[in-house]
């Protein structure tokens, strides 16, 4: 059985450490840790990677932003 958990280092508590524990039993695990790219992670979808480029084309040219007026959030 493979699990992939996905957190930041500071969610990681006794709670978590006995979820793993009862998930496996008694079997042997491998735990590996790696720091993620959250921009490799957005661009790992094509449809969201789409998007994601159209709107800094958007950004670039000056087209389809919206304008906020901070003043109305005081």
């Amino acid at each position: 059985m493979t699990a992939i958990y996905r957190l930041n280092a500071n969610e990681i508590d006794a709670q978590f450490l006995d979820e793993i524990k009862a998930k496996f039993c008694d079997k042997q695990i491998e735990i590996g840790v790696s720091e993620l790219d959250e921009t490799e992670y957005l661009l790992s979808s094509k449809i969201n990677k789409e998007k994601l480029m159209a709107a800094i084309e958007d950004v670039n040219n000056g087209q389809n932003l919206i304008k906020v007026n901070l003043d109305s959030f005081l």
